[in-house]
């Protein structure tokens, strides 16, 4: 019996036991959004269900066997479960009981193996002894894995991809198993070779993912798939079809081509016709180039800064013909910079100051995006405005998802500026909502651009107007510490879906 390689196989097992579950919660988080919700489920489920597996494992026998068959099922079972989640999502009906059954059976054949495997060795080794190496093993695993997983494989493999590879992983620490546990195994023959079969099934279907990762995706949305990459931060898609297209990041939809002129010119227009000054104007977020577009349409503006998280986005903005067409190759003009960055901490670190404020970021649908849109965020986004500057902040929908779109404009006066909430009908999405803010009095409008599709000098004083199904409403505060928008904005919602 070779101990060496004895925890090797446990170091494996730690390390693609804690990716399964992590990947099946970025999965959810995907799919289902609210990504503290459903990681903490997901991982809670996961370790219940590896209780549940140890507490099992006293009546399985024999145990270095079993340890093995353990080993290959969850190999089997999370190296296909992000495929298998993926292709199910379009079924929405099914997707939740799939996702949970898969992380239950991972987690608990998971939680079989290790008791197994310390039954084989207790006549070895001194019990302290065992313990205390194949617990720290297992622990030394779990970090390395969540490392290898969010800093290696994730970003250049993606979802699909990376859970087979750990599965491939697995079976070959299977394999390995064979060898370093003896006599204590069996008859080897036949086990080695469904381990070796095992990997080579993972293998191929690592090989092929690629291929079928498409026909997966154009299940999950009403059109073909024209676009799609998986970045650092989310999975961008494009799609085309009834004379339009769409971009979806992670699943939600950001414009459809047929009417995101009716969005971007209500998210610009009125903040830059009332503005004293054009001629330095700040984007955050938006990185299709879409507002840029609209914002270009002003002689006067001098120097536009975009500040967009994620390169791949603004790559696909400057590098994907049709979104080009559709932007009109606004972020190659001279005036425009393009900065990848977190916009909070880059607020932090710049020294500009600009007369106009264009903020165009994703719907707060978990925390990481909900920071965004608190007292700590809009006290940051002051520092950086010119005397008279204007700011314009998307808002969700003031219907369907009223207290989250008061819930901006409360917060935006808690940090000190004065607000003018307004809202459009934009098809893709029904009504919509913006907040207009000013530090100092606001100025009326000047006459508008000339060529826009939806508003006009005429209709623009109406978008202030709200009916009683819209009218404010009262809310809490949006601040670092409580986040509250995030739980407003996923009740709401949730009603939808």
């Amino acid at each position: 019996m070779n101990r060496a390689l004895i925890f090797v196989t446990v170091f494996l097992l730690s390390t693609c036991g804690l990716a399964y579950q992590l990947l099946a919660g970025a999965v959810a988080s995907y799919v289902l959004g609210d990504s503290v919700t459903q990681f903490s489920l997901v991982v809670g489920a996961f370790l219940s269900a590896m209780g549940v597996g140890a507490y099992l494992s006293k009546s399985v026998e024999p145990p270095g066997r079993l340890f093995v068959e353990a080993s290959l099922a969850a190999a089997t079972v999370g190296g296909t479960s992000c495929e298998l989640l993926l292709i199910t999502f379009p079924r929405s009906g099914f997707f939740r009981p799939v996702l949970y059954g898969v992380v239950l059976a991972t987690g608990a054949l998971i939680g079989v193996a290790l008791p197994l495997l310390l039954r084989v060795l207790r006549r070895q080794m001194v019990l302290k002894d065992l313990v205390a190496r194949a617990l720290a093993v297992d622990y030394v695993g779990a970090v390395i894995g969540s490392l290898a997983l969010s800093m290696l494989a994730l970003p250049k493999l993606g979802l699909a991809r990376t859970a087979l590879l750990f599965g491939v992983a697995q079976s070959l620490a299977a394999l390995l198993a064979t060898y370093a546990l003896g006599p204590s195994v069996g008859p080897p023959r036949w086990l080695r070779v469904k381990c070796a079969l095992c990997a080579a099934l993972l293998f191929t279907l690592f090989l092929v993912s690629p291929r079928l990762a498409p026909i997966a995706e154009d299940a999950m949305f009403p059109d073909p798939v024209v676009y799609a990459k998986k970045s650092a931060y989310q999975r961008i898609v494009v799609t085309s079809g009834r004379g339009s297209m769409q971009l979806f990041l992670d699943g939600n939809l950001q414009f459809a081509s047929v009417d995101e002129h009716r969005y971007h010119e209500a998210l610009v227009h009125p903040a830059l016709s009332s503005a004293p000054s054009r001629n330095r104007v700040l984007v955050l977020g938006g990185g299709d180039g879409l507002a840029v577009r609209e914002i270009l349409r002003y002689p006067d503006v001098r120097s536009v800064t975009l500040v967009d998280l994620d390169p791949a986005m603004t790559e696909m903005a400057l590098g994907f013909d049709p979104v080009v067409r559709l932007n009109r190759n606004s972020l190659r003009d001279r005036r425009v910079t393009v900065v990848n960055d977190d916009a909070m901490v880059w607020l932090t670190r710049a020294n500009d100051r600009f007369d106009a404020v264009i903020v165009d970021f994703p719907d707060p649908n978990h925390f990481s995006l909900g920071k965004l849109y608190t007292t700590r965020f809009y006290a940051l986004l002051k520092t950086r405005l010119n005397t008279g500057a204007v700011v314009v902040v998307q808002s969700t929908s003031p219907l369907a998802a009223r207290q989250s779109f008061w819930c901006v404009a409360t917060t935006m006066e808690a940090a000190g500026f004065r607000t003018r909430p307004y809202h459009a009908s934009v098809p893709s999405f029904g009504e919509w909502g913006y907040v207009l803010a000013t530090l100092d009095a606001p100025r009326a409008f000047e006459r508008l651009p000339t060529g826009l599709r939806y508003l006009s000098d005429e209709m623009l004083p109406t978008l202030f107007v709200f009916p009683p199904d819209m009218a404010r409403v009262e809310t809490a505060v949006n601040r670092l510490n409580n986040q509250v928008l995030v739980q407003y904005y996923d009740r709401e919602w949730r009603r939808y879906y």
